[in-house]
C-alpha cells in the first residue's frame, strides 16, 4: 500500500518498552505507518509539525505537561489531527478530561491488539473511540443513578435502554439482535428511537449526556 493510503501515527509515551510494543504491533498492519515517536508530550507537540501524523496515541500520566494538557495543546493548534488517550486505570476523572480537550478516544493499555486497531481507524474515520469496558462503567453508573432517583431517562423503555447499553458497548446490530433474540432491523428499530429521543450520534454523547443530567461526575 502506498504512502498516500496509509494512516500516520506519532506515539508520545515516556516508557520505551511500551513504546516498543507499539510500534511492533503497528507494523503488522499495512494500512498503519509510524511516522515518529516521543517520551514527552512537549517533544510530541514540536514533532507534530514535521511528522505531520494523522492519529497521536498519547499516554495520560507522562512527566512534565502530561497527556491532557498535551492534547489540549495539540488540538488547539491542530483542529484536524486526532489524538487517542492511552491509559492504564478505568478512571472516570480522566475520561471525561479527554472529552472535555477534544480527544477522538479513551484506550485502556490492556486493550486487545484489534481493539487498538480499530480505535486507530476509527479516529482516522472522524469517529469517536472508547474502550467498551470504560463506556460500560459508565453507563452502569448512569442506569443505578436513573433508577435510584426514579428519573424517567428520558422515556427510554426497558429494551431501549438494552439496546444503548449493547450499542454504547460497541456490539453490532447483529449482535444485539442475538444477545436479546430479536431481528436486526428491530434492533436498527430501537437503535434509533434511543438517538432521536436522546438526541445523540455516537457513544462519547452518551457520556456528555450523563455529565449535564448529572447522574455521572468526575
Amino acid at each position: 500500500m502506498s504512502d498516500a493510503g496509509r494512516v500516520r501515527i506519532l506515539i508520545a509515551d515516556d516508557h520505551a518498552m511500551f513504546r516498543a510494543g507499539l510500534i511492533a504491533l503497528l507494523a503488522t498492519q499495512s494500512d498503519l505507518r509510524l511516522v515518529g515517536e516521543a517520551a514527552s508530550a512537549e517533544r510530541a507537540i514540536e514533532l507534530v509539525a514535521t511528522a505531520r501524523p494523522d492519529v497521536v496515541l498519547m499516554d495520560i500520566a507522562m512527566p512534565g505537561m502530561g497527556g491532557i494538557e498535551g492534547t489540549r495543546a495539540l488540538r488547539a493548534a491542530h483542529p484536524e489531527l486526532r489524538v487517542l488517550c492511552l491509559t492504564a486505570h478505568e478512571d472516570p476523572a480522566y475520561f471525561f478530561a479527554v472529552v472535555e480537550v477534544g480527544a477522538a478516544g479513551y484506550i485502556l493499555k490492556d486493550a486487545s491488539p484489534s481493539e487498538l486497531f480499530d480505535a486507530i481507524r476509527a479516529a482516522h474515520r472522524g469517529e469517536a473511540y472508547f474502550s467498551p469496558a470504560v463506556a460500560r462503567m459508565l453507563l452502569d453508573e448512569h442506569l443505578r443513578r436513573t433508577s435510584s432517583d426514579g428519573e424517567s431517562f428520558d422515556g427510554l423503555s426497558p429494551r431501549e435502554r438494552e439496546v444503548l447499553t449493547l450499542v454504547a458497548e460497541g456490539h453490532s446490530n447483529k449482535d444485539i439482535a442475538e444477545k436479546l433474540t430479536i431481528s436486526v432491523n428491530t434492533v436498527a428499530i430501537h437503535r434509533a428511537h434511543v438517538m432521536q429521543k436522546l438526541d445523540m450520534h455516537d457513544r462519547a454523547e452518551l457520556v456528555r449526556y450523563a455529565i449535564k443530567r448529572g447522574l455521572v461526575r468526575v
